[in-house]
């Protein structure tokens, strides 16, 4: 009698572990888990039907040496997902026939899952004409470049931070941009978000006329205002991570942007100078991609080099309108 009682617990115990477990499992597929801490090399996610991958760089082909977007396209063959291009696609490329040469021998096998942002060597002819031309509708209206879509659960922006280019109306408030990046974000209230663009509002490159872009600004506040989680940007040839912040570079860690500088797409290299406040990781001798993994309650972030280097840089953070939904669930305060 002893025996069976002691069996018959003994089994309770593992019927209600197992109950426990397969409730969990249903709870992660369902879009349930708890919100992720921000970390620095934390694990990876769960891959699961609402995780979407985002995997890309900018600074990209020089035309004359395409030697370093060749070893970047070779990484972002066994990558699945969606591919970001931070604008300088095609270095010294004019005409729609240059671009085909240039940015097609590399990263242009990817070009029917990439969604690219406009840099500055585009404009070299005013009207960007061959980038509009060779992405068509994937690159947003003509003559604006900036455009929205939906990658899993994830709302992501691409920015036109070439303000000053042609009949774009700059980037203050109140102009054109603004005025569609507000009301897109008023449109996707509540969504996790990653922007993108060419030029960064914070960077410690070593020409900071070069590399810090006060014009974007007012991007950053309505950003900032919909508490965004991601921003990319390149233009520096390099590559840098900074803490969350805000629009005024003060430190944020519940509800800052995160920035990461990832121009490494294979153009050249840029040095970096001093570090800038909340600046966390940085290399400037290495080629490679960022890949997001997007889920519904945060993100991972993992930077993975050209064969041959060994920088690499990898964490995590929350999404901070699914992390407010939940304390708000939950009666948490957040």
């Amino acid at each position: 009698m002893g025996r069976r009682r002691l069996v018959g617990g003994v089994l309770s115990r593992v019927i209600v572990l197992l109950v426990v477990l397969l409730a969990g499992r249903v709870l992660w597929v369902g879009g349930a888990a708890p919100a992720w801490p921000q970390t620095v090399g934390s694990t990876k996610p769960e891959i699961g039907e609402q995780v979407a991958i985002l995997v890309g760089a900018g600074d990209i082909a020089g035309c004359q040496n395409p030697q370093g977007a060749l070893e970047t396209a070779k990484l972002i063959e066994k990558i699945p997902g969606t591919v970001f291009a931070l604008g300088d696609l095609a270095y010294d490329a004019v005409t729609l026939g240059q671009f085909q040469n240039c940015y097609g021998r590399s990263w242009g096998k990817f070009k029917a899952r990439t969604r690219p942002a406009l840099g500055n060597h585009e404009y070299r002819e005013r009207s960007a004409a061959a980038y509009y031309q060779y992405w068509a509708g994937q690159a947003g209206p003509s003559g604006k470049g900036y455009y929205s879509y939906e990658l899993g659960t994830w709302h992501v922006v691409v920015l036109n931070t070439n303000c000053e280019a042609a009949g774009l109306g700059g980037c203050a408030s109140g102009s054109p941009q603004d005025t569609w990046l507000r009301q897109d974000l008023a449109d996707h209230r509540g969504s996790c978000i990653v922007a993108y663009g060419h030029h960064a509002l914070f960077s410690s490159g070593i020409f900071r006329s070069h590399a810090v872009h006060p014009e974007l600004k007012r991007l950053w506040e309505d950003l900032y205002a919909a508490h965004a989680d991601l921003v990319l940007a390149g233009h520096e040839h390099s590559y840098e991570r900074f803490a969350p912040q805000d629009p005024e570079g003060r430190g944020d860690p519940q509800h800052g942007i995160r920035e990461i500088v990832v121009g490494t797409g294979g153009r050249s290299h840029d040095p970096l100078g001093l570090a800038m406040r909340n600046s966390e990781k940085q290399n400037y001798d290495t080629y490679g991609v960022l890949k997001l993994t997007l889920a519904p309650q945060g993100y991972t972030w993992e930077f993975i080099p050209e064969e041959g280097k060994t920088f690499r840089d990898s964490g995590s953070g929350v999404c901070h309108n699914r992390a407010a939904q939940e304390a708000r669930t939950s009666g948490r305060p957040n």
